[in-house]
């Protein structure tokens, strides 16, 4: 069997295997929890944040909402890496600008917040089965003209504090940025009770920033990282009435493509250790859906969680702690466990090249691809050699089939006493062509979804996180596997029809499964490609050179 045949073979297997499972066990969506029993301690009746305002329908939450626009005070937080812009009615934000990434989809830098959000990070306080919006409070604000931090500044922080005109009511917020990282601290009191939570609001998913709108669209989702279960994760698009991602968890989020917004709980002990669930309500726009987190209050009224704003960059994740990496979990879930080894040592290798070797992008794919291809050299030099002897003992064992033809048993007996004759291995040709794959799966997810290669020109590429505008990567990837398969088959005594038709159907399959994919993915695979000829070349004459001796003598 040979490699283009044992390729198309595994693409196909695994696209059963995708299939299958997805049939077999479909996604379970957890029920919401039931709501607590006995008295209500607290009312929002009791509590008017904002005389004559009335508070949106509880299945609008994430949705633009109402409010005095003429008392809303708008402040903005800036340091080297985002500009955060608040407004003081409920504390929420208006604004998240990531200025470090430039945004596809308009001008300017990567905005998180959708047009028209208005709660995100606003918070609901809830005290048994009762609950007051917090949306609706207008908070003062300490500094009133906002922050801005420049590279190498100390933390510092934003207050909002809220007292209710009439009544013991008094809700402060305070947001603590550093110049170099992407994490917010927030600290919070509230009123003291008992049975007491707070959900806070991440909005209906991050504003589309790409270019190709309906890969971020798909990308949109919502996860929580379980204590005992691991890391969930569900597509916004398939919310169709309110789910819950139930705790304890050690983080929640929702993602685009290449950014996240995650919420962890603060680093205090205790009841601060967990979040409480992830709760996700459906909304009308396309591929969104509405999601807030909960974590308990402790008894005293106070509350502490962490936020990440950012992108989805593994190192940075991975600084953050608490496996916040796996927001954007590589490969499908079956896979994982065999490929993630592998991801560490890409995404170090990657950096190393850029970093330490000042590769751009580009070359640090070609580079790549060709050390790849020269680790892989020794097993395609044994599986190649075990095809030869494979080969040539193919007339003994057609013999041996055509004499036992009527008993299968004595034909497997013979059939295994000619290979130890001849010291074949059966399965010499294949186990060393996929001990490799756990390598080229990781490879391909890595690249499909790196933000390294965000943005990133090469060549005639405006873009290598985008497809190829001039579909020429594709097209090549398809002509060097044609060449491959080629060179190949003319070192070859004889070859079958089915061989032939492989040939020439296996570049045609590559070249349709490649078609829309990132051009820096394609790009990786041309260079292995290119990288693959030469060795093809030395085997096809090993092979020619050999074919005259190998020819096996007849069985007695």
């Amino acid at each position: 069997m040979n490699t283009g045949l044992r390729f198309g073979l595994a693409m196909l297997l695994m696209l059963a295997v995708i299939l299958a499972t997805n049939l077999l066990f479909p996604p379970v969506v957890p029920d919401p929890p039931p709501a607590e029993p006995g008295p209500a301690e607290v009312s929002p009746d009791e509590i008017d944040l904002e005389p004559g305002v009335v508070e949106p329908p509880r299945d609008e939450i994430g949705l633009p909402g109402g409010g005095d626009e003429r008392r809303e005070t708008l402040v903005t937080v800036e340091t080297p890496l985002y500009t955060i812009t608040f407004s003081n009615q409920g504390a929420a934000a208006r604004s998240i600008r990531l200025t470090q990434h430039r945004s596809f989809a308009r001008d300017g830098a990567v905005e998180l917040v959708p047009v028209g959000t208005r709660r995100v990070l606003a918070g609901t306080w809830q005290v048994g089965t009762d609950q007051v919006d917090l949306t609706r409070a207008a908070y003062e604000i300490t500094p009133a003209d906002g922050i801005r931090l420049s590279e190498g500044a100390g933390p510092r922080t934003l207050t909002f504090r809220y007292q209710h005109p009439t009544q013991p009511f008094v809700s402060e917020i305070r947001y603590t940025f550093s110049a170099d990282s992407y994490v917010v601290t927030v600290e919070g009191q509230l009123p003291a009770r008992e049975r007491a939570s707070l959900f806070v609001d991440l909005g209906i998913g991050p504003a589309i920033n790409e270019l190709k709108e309906v890969d971020d669209r798909r990308a949109m989702a919502y996860s929580g990282n379980h204590v005992e279960e691991g890391v969930s994760t569900r597509p916004l698009g398939r919310v169709r009435e309110t789910e819950v991602m139930d705790g304890p968890l050690r983080w929640g989020a929702v993602k685009s493509k290449y950014f996240v917004e995650a919420i962890l709980p603060g680093t205090g002990t205790g009841e601060r250790g967990f979040l409480a669930g992830v709760w996700a309500d459906p909304v009308q726009e396309r591929d969104r859906a509405a999601v807030r987190v909960g974590m308990p209050i402790t008894t005293d009224g106070s509350y502490a969680y962490r936020l990440y704003l950012g992108p989805i960059e593994p190192e940075l994740l991975r600084a953050v702690g608490d496996d916040l990496e796996e927001v954007n979990p590589i490969g499908w879930a079956f896979l994982r466990p065999i490929v993630r080894p592998f991801v560490g040592v890409i995404h170090w290798t990657v950096n190393t090249l850029h970093d330490q070797f000042r590769l751009g992008y580009a070359w640090v794919l070609i580079v790549i691809g060709i050390l790849v291809r020269i680790l892989l050299w020794p097993l395609n030099q044994k599986a190649m050699r075990s095809q030869m002897k494979m080969q040539a003992i193919q007339p003994l064992a057609m013999d041996i089939r055509e004499k036992f033809s009527q008993d299968p048993q004595k034909m497997q007996q013979e059939t295994m006493k000619l290979y130890r004759e001849h010291k074949v291995n059966p399965l010499g040709g294949c186990l060393p062509m996929l001990i490799p794959w756990p390598v080229l799966i990781a490879l391909f997810f890595v690249f499909q979804n790196t933000i390294q290669l965000r943005g990133v020109p090469f060549l005639w590429l405006p873009d290598l996180s985008a497809p190829d505008p001039f579909f020429i990567l594709p097209l090549f990837l398809g002509a060097s596997m044609f060449l491959l398969q080629f060179i190949s088959m003319r070192a070859m005594a004889a070859v079958s029809p089915q061989m032939k038709m492989m040939m020439y159907v296996l570049p045609i399959f590559m070249v349709v499964i490649f078609w829309r994919l990132a051009s820096g993915l394609n790009l990786y695979y041309a260079a292995f490609n290119v990288a693959t000829i030469p060795q093809q070349i030395l085997i096809a004459r090993e092979r020619k050179k050999a074919a005259p001796g190998m020819a096996p003598k007849k069985r007695g």
